[in-house]
């Protein structure tokens, strides 16, 4: 028996103890057969994949069975539930997706040598040799890989509610102008409101916060006197207790935490050990206004009586924190044909060939099909079930949320995010293994399912001449126009009496809301109509033009993502969500939109040769766009992080200048006074833009060629390059394998594309709820056999009234006919 343990090792504190799940399924130990793990690998195995990891380690078959039964824990019913204090599921003061259910557990041990031989543990016969008790002990005790990994995420993000440290904790200015402040009877100094006021730390000012969107909070007074004096904190009167307050820096745009707020109150004579919450928290105004605006019990249907459902394709998924963005988005993906041909029917192949399962992005997407799909772990519950057993209702997609996230800024972490960035974000991972890894269908690659590409088309009046300009993508995103609205006349009486309320002191809280309703087909016929573009340069060295671009379908997916820009900014740059009604179809017909390519007696723009030398680049950035620095500068951020950011992208771009803000606030030296030597002498070229050229099938000198001769705009150099071939070979190889609708020169990396009719039909939305993408929930909504069923985190059920007007996210799947 001795050769029989020999690899049995005990587990050191670097090792990740798999004990929590299998690597291959969603089998646990709460599972009917429980679960084994190795004592060589530690891989938790469930028991219809031990045959498969023994065959690939044939000396690694030494097995520490678990099996854990549940032990119910009476609950009082008459106990008041706990307070919802966060838009978030699943973390402290949200959402609890286990209701008032609570349990303990009870788990039996064994030790199992495959294929046959099972002992009891802990051992009283004497067989297993000492190290293999160690090896037991060990595993048993041990931190499991799960529990890691949230340890890490917890450590390296925030929950909801978790703030960054001000960068002004240490350096507030505070004037010694003799004010003092009472505990209580505050009103803003500009206006008679009594609730929402904000203290300015620097001046003692006490003034009205900011207005919702729905039209409470206050009347801007806090935001406007910041404007006038830069003094940079304020604290939320009535929310400050001995534990801390609501504190929002306005020159970082953001909820803040300050380690010297105690000492910062107390230059105002306020004690905050004496003080006591009066007030409502941010996050308490956040679930407020999505209470009252009845918008979370629209897209989860809370007023129905939801009808659950079973089976394959009925697999609910467990919200890890803050992880809906997530279900939601797989939910959908996993109910197309292409997803399910590719993860869940060769789901063995992956399995077969996955040398490092825990970190094989195949596996683990595959594991995740399986899931979803097998019927597994959706199974109705008999009523006369043992308490101690519980088969599963859902999945717990950890494994598979700890891969995808892995080395990525956001997704790594427990925040909330973009429903429509995470799909993206998933497909490119997709793509990028179908074209790196073997695959019994190497030509099936399912993201192909949703791309698409775009025919720009840019026409001068002046001239009468043309350009067509080709882009990839894989949603179809459109502007929200509230001036379509079908019931104007309704919205402006709405705001009106809204509006004089407000000016009476009295509460909206009872007014029925009134939403502008616009149909979707307005919102796609602004998209295609021209778009004026100023200040355009056909070729460098000419004057600058006014043109217009259209934008059209060179090909039509099979599925087409929807995506509404419903996110957008106030006038001073706080962020906020259209609250709107859109009318949906069911049906769409795009094929009026399908490109018609370079026409006949059409004249192209001709190419600009010029390059763009290192002193043009630096006169360039001499010229500050004074305009946009302006609007920066009122964003909060300083003269020389503006002037920085309008140099960096290219002085001509208000939208990428804040961008480049927000992504560099954190640099060391990003409010160090600005030096014109800083840009100039820095190259042109960045490593990034020269990769992506040369992906297109360019060398190195030609990919620096076309950036130099484009300012490195990356798809104009493609452009450029296309136009510019280092022999004719590589043009007609290209230009062959490209949609010969025109002349132009394409930027696409891919070589074919999906195309149809188009005309759809709906078949999917995604819904959020809350105020931002940083936080609130998602809900997914899919048209199965025939009826619309709601997954809504381990909710899945029929839905009675299904929430198309408020989504936020569509898929539409070409007709058949």
């Amino acid at each position: 028996m001795s050769d029989t343990y020999k690899n049995v090792r005990i587990p050191g504190p670097n090792d990740n103890v798999y004990k929590d799940e299998c690597l291959y399924s969603f089998d646990n130990p709460e599972s009917e057969n429980g679960l084994f793990i190795c004592m060589s690998t530690f891989y938790g195995l469930g028991k219809d994949h031990v045959a498969r990891h023994c065959k690939a380690n044939p000396d690694k078959n030494v097995f520490l069975h678990i099996l854990r039964r549940r032990k119910p824990i009476p609950v009082d019913p008459d106990a008041e539930p706990a307070k919802i204090t966060k838009m978030a599921i699943g973390i402290e003061g949200g959402f609890d997706p286990n209701g008032t259910k609570r349990f303990t557990f009870e788990e039996k041990y064994s030790i199992y040598v495959h294929p046959n031989v099972v002992i009891a543990y802990p051992d009283e016969t004497g067989q297993l040799p000492e190290h293999v008790k160690q090896s037991a002990e060990g595993i048993i005790a041990a931190e499991s890989a799960f529990l890691k990994e949230e340890r890490a995420l917890m450590n390296a993000t925030w929950n909801g509610e978790v703030r960054r440290e001000t960068k002004h904790a240490h350096s507030l200015q505070q004037l010694d102008n003799g004010r003092k402040i009472p505990p209580n009877g505050w009103k803003c100094e500009q206006c008679d409101l009594k609730d929402n006021l904000w203290l300015n730390l620097t001046d003692g000012a006490i003034l009205c916060g900011r207005k919702f969107y729905d039209g409470s909070g206050g009347n801007n007074h806090a935001v406007e006197h910041y404007k006038k004096t830069n003094y940079p904190l304020a604290v939320k009167l009535g929310t400050i207790t001995p534990k801390g307050a609501d504190v929002y820096s306005y020159s970082e745009d953001d909820m803040v935490e300050d380690p010297n707020l105690a000492a910062h109150l107390s230059h105002w004579g306020i004690n905050m050990m004496n003080m006591e919450k009066t007030d409502l928290s941010m996050a308490d105004l956040e679930i407020e206004i999505n209470q009252k605006y009845g918008e979370a019990s629209m897209i989860e249907e809370a007023n129905s009586k939801l009808q659950p459902l079973h089976g394959a394709g009925y697999t609910g998924m467990k919200n890890l924190g803050n992880s809906c963005y997530l279900n939601s988005a797989m939910q959908v993906l996993f109910t197309i044909k292409d997803f399910q041909e590719k993860y869940y029917r060769h789901c063995d192949f992956y399995f077969d060939k996955a040398k490092d399962p825990p970190h094989d992005f195949n596996a683990q997407t595959a594991k995740l099909a399986f899931g979803l799909l097998s019927g597994l772990y959706s199974r109705e519950l008999p009523a006369d079930i043992d308490a101690a057993f519980k088969p599963p209702s859902c999945i717990r997609p950890q494994m598979f949320r700890t891969l995808i996230g892995r080395d990525h800024a956001e997704f790594g972490t427990k925040q909330q995010q973009d429903a429509a960035e995470f799909i993206e974000y998933f497909l490119e991972q997709v793509e990028k293994h179908c074209a790196s890894d073997p695959t019994p269908d190497a030509s099936l690659d399912p993201s192909s399912c949703f791309q698409f590409q775009l025919e720009e088309r840019i026409y001068c009046p002046a001239t009468g001449q043309v350009r067509y300009l080709t882009r990839d993508d894989t949603m179809f995103r459109i502007n929200v126009p509230l001036d379509a609205a079908k019931n104007m006349h309704e919205v402006l009486q709405y705001n009106k009496t809204k509006e004089d309320l407000e000016k009476q002191g009295k509460k909206i809280n009872d007014l029925p809301i009134v939403r502008p309703i616009i149909p979707l087909t307005q919102a796609v016929a602004r998209w295609a109509e021209p778009e004026v573009i100023d200040d355009f340069k056909i070729k460098r060295s000419q004057p600058s033009t006014t043109v217009r671009k259209t934008q059209r379908f060179l090909t039509f997916p099979d599925f087409l993502f929807v995506q509404l820009k419903k996110y957008t900014f106030n006038d001073d740059w706080t962020p906020r969500k259209l609250d709107v009604s859109m009318e949906i179809p069911d049906d769409i017909d795009l094929n009026s939109l399908r490109a018609k390519g370079f026409q006949h007696g059409e004249t192209p723009m001709p190419d600009d040769d010029e390059p763009i030398t290192q002193t043009t680049a630096s006169k360039s950035s001499e010229q500050i766009n004074e305009v946009y620095l302006q609007q920066l500068v009122e964003m909060g951020f300083s003269l020389d992080a503006c002037k920085k950011a309008l140099i960096h992208t290219g002085n001509n771009n208000i939208e990428a200048a804040s961008n480049w803000l927000f992504e560099h606030q954190a640099d060391a030296d990003f409010d160090q006074p600005y030096k014109l030597s800083d840009v100039a002498s820095s190259p042109i070229l960045d490593e990034e833009s020269i990769s992506l050229v040369m992906s297109m099938n360019f060398s190195r000198s030609h990919a620096e060629r076309a950036l130099a001769m484009t300012n490195n705009n990356v798809e104009a150099a493609a452009d450029w390059a296309f136009s510019h071939p280092e022999d004719g070979s590589t043009l007609h190889a290209l230009m062959e394998a490209l949609p010969q609708s025109s002349p132009s020169r394409h930027t696409t990396k891919k070589t074919h594309f999906r195309d149809g009719s188009g005309k759809y039909r709906l078949v999917a939305f995604i819904s959020h709820i809350g105020t931002t993408t940083s936080c609130g929930h998602y809900v997914a909504h899919i048209l199965k056999d025939g009826r619309w069923v709601i997954f809504n985190d381990e909710t899945v059920a029929v839905s009675e009234h299904p929430p198309k007007d408020l989504a936020y996210l569509y898929l539409y799947k070409r007709c058949a006919t």
